[in-house]
């Protein structure tokens, strides 16, 4: 009877040991990758070559010197430039 008892007791020691172990390893990994999240969310994001440039892009400006037109037409995709104006002078046959 004493012998149970006394391996019983060794069995549930190992038992605590390996869990314990394993929450520890398991906490160190959550901290290291939060660790190594932390520093690279820090970095300066990198470009390739060639990519576009978000701040030269967004300051860029009208370079031609031409003036907006005063008049609002009804075209707005002829003035962006994506679809050719319509002719507002009937075509001559």
């Amino acid at each position: 009877m004493i012998k149970t008892v006394v391996r019983d007791s060794i069995q549930t020691m190992q038992r605590v040991k390996v869990g314990v172990i394993g929450l520890a390893t398991v906490l160190l990994l959550i901290g290291l990758a939060a660790t190594i999240f932390g520093i690279v969310s820090r970095e300066r994001p990198g470009t390739a070559i060639g990519a576009p440039k978000a701040d030269v892009a967004a300051n860029l400006t009208m370079s031609n010197g031409a003036a907006p037109a005063t008049t609002p037409t009804s075209e707005p995709l002829a003035e962006l430039g994506v679809a050719p104006a319509a002719s507002s002078t009937p075509a001559k046959p």
